[in-house]
């Protein structure tokens, strides 16, 4: 019994554990979707910016290249992300069917000690019940 609750602990932890992993990967993807927007609506800003004066102008074509790079490696992270999250989320999903199993063997185990012991308590009616009827008997013979 007490194997199957250090079990039952262990598979609960790390359920919880593949959850706060997927959960720092969903927070962790939308940081990177929100900078990507700021990264868009820099690049628009700037843009504006560029077209209100000559050096303005002549610098924002390496700005642009600058951005570009760094919106490829934020899509490349956002990837990254998104591959781990699944394969979390996999993991999470094999730690959950894990501990449903032994939640439910554990359940039928408890059960199944329960209707031994109302059988056991039927069998000790049933005795008493019998020695009664028998003394009943043996005193009506006298």
């Amino acid at each position: 019994m007490k194997r199957r609750e250090n079990m039952l602990r262990l598979k609960r932890f790390r359920a919880d554990e593949f959850k706060r992993r997927s959960a720092t990967l969903e927070a962790m993807s939308l940081e990177v979707e929100r900078k990507l927007t700021d990264l868009e609506e820099a690049v628009a800003r700037e843009k504006q910016r560029a077209n209100e004066s000559d050096i303005g102008r002549l610098a924002f074509p390496s700005f642009l290249r600058a951005m570009d790079a760094r919106r490829d490696n934020l899509k490349a992270t956002l990837k990254d992300i998104g591959r781990e999250r699944a394969q979390a989320d996999l993991e999470l999903g094999k730690a959950v069917e894990e501990l449903k199993a032994l939640e439910l063997a554990a359940e039928q185990e408890m059960r199944r000690a329960a209707e031994t012991q109302l059988r056991r308590n039927g069998l000790r009616l049933d005795e008493l019940a019998l020695s009664r009827q028998l003394r009943k008997q043996a005193l009506r013979q006298i």
